[in-house]
């Protein structure tokens, strides 16, 4: 590992941590924890030269659309602001028309992700993406958090695995990593208990795997877990991968505090940056962390490019989930925005597809052509 071995640093957590690495061991919670009480540039440092041990000095993204059919849901999860009631004047379900009109030609990838609707049920949810695949059909579909995929067990009163193959039969190409939250009991009772936890959440995404659908993990963090329940959590995702690999990424999730009353500001652009920073020093079996900059914002997304991401997932037409929890990123940014954001942190910028096959690497000088529009999200 020639860029962590000429790394040179002075903290001891991180230098115990750059020791541990070099010798192919794998950072313990107690390591990670004690990691976010090291100095943010000497833990960036750290993380920056194992991501380009990965990746060069390449970060990826993607020109995709998000779609959110409907924001109706059974559950009443308190650090959601975007879910609605039947009935509630906000609530929405999006007719064929309006889904198919998500598809514009552009885009590589589209992200459908929404409510456990009251009405629907399991064809509702395969129509979705039938309808984006008669528009486009060589579109890539990253399609329903295992939350919605156990939503659908209980309609159907069928496994994972038979929902799974009905829906990759429809056009399905991989997971998001929604839904995980933490991976904490604790949490689990007090903000979102409606909802499946580690176990179920762990063995979807493991049956998805075994079936061949690669997927995404998340973490949401910043509001009422601990940074050992972080930790935690990310070595739980990193021994399903050793287990059963198909993660993409990584990708950890600012909370957005809304008015859910839950704390009283997002987490610090430093405690962003820490987050990102470990989550690559623990994740040697997962190849990308994510600088989600919808929820980070631009500056810090652009920051946690030199503090061990690689990826800035994709452009964004329509955002919905993150924005109804008051969101201050900007709704959307085109191509050139995102090429222009990687530059500007000293990397290169990598055009990608959902499956990571690589669509365009830009240099230096290359013009980008405007697009349309296009949408992403986890």
């Amino acid at each position: 590992m020639s860029f962590v071995s000429q790394l040179a640093v002075r903290d001891p957590a991180v230098a115990a941590a750059q020791q541990r690495l070099l010798a192919g061991e794998r950072l313990t919670q107690e390591d990670g924890v004690r990691l976010f009480d090291a100095p943010v540039l000497e833990l960036g440092r750290l993380a920056n030269a194992v991501a380009r041990e990965r990746h060069g000095d390449r970060v990826y993204f993607t020109v995709n659309r998000q779609l959110n059919p409907t924001n109706v849901c059974v559950l009443s999860c308190r650090f959601c602001d975007y879910a609605r009631k039947a009935g509630d004047p906000d609530a929405h379900t999006m007719s064929e028309a309006e889904i198919k009109a998500h598809v514009v030609p552009d885009i590589h990838e589209i992200h459908i992700v929404g409510g456990l609707h009251n009405k629907w049920r399991f064809d509702d949810y395969l129509n979705v993406i039938r309808w984006v695949k008669e528009v486009k059909p060589d579109l890539q579909v990253k399609a329903y958090t295992a939350v919605e995929i156990d939503f659908f067990c209980r309609l159907t009163k069928q496994d994972a695995e038979w929902v799974l193959e009905r829906l990759r039969e429809a056009g399905l190409d991989a997971l998001p990593g929604g839904g995980a939250e933490v991976f904490s009991e604790r949490v689990r009772r007090e903000i979102f208990h409606q909802k499946i936890g580690a176990q179920r959440w762990l063995e979807i995404h493991e049956i998805a795997h075994r079936m061949g659908i690669r997927s995404n993990c998340t973490l949401l963090y910043g509001h009422v877990e601990t940074r050992a329940e972080r930790v935690q959590h990310m070595i739980l995702l990193r021994e399903l991968e050793a287990r059963a690999p198909g993660f993409f990424a990584f990708i950890p999730l600012a909370f957005q505090p809304g008015t859910t009353g839950l704390v009283r500001r997002q987490a610090s652009a430093i405690e962003d940056l820490k987050t990102i920073a470990i989550s690559r020093l623990v994740f040697d079996n997962v190849p990308h962390v994510k600088s989600y900059w919808i929820m980070l914002g631009q500056d810090t997304a652009a920051a946690a490019i030199n503090f061990g991401a690689s990826d800035l997932d994709g452009t964004i037409g329509v955002e919905k989930i993150a924005h109804a929890a008051l969101a201050r990123s900007p709704v959307g940014m085109a191509e050139d925005g995102m090429v222009h954001m990687i530059r500007e942190a000293g990397k290169t910028p990598v055009q990608r597809d959902a499956l990571y096959n690589v669509v365009r690497e830009y240099g230096r000088t290359d013009v980008v052509a405007p697009v349309g529009a296009g949408a992403g999200a986890r």
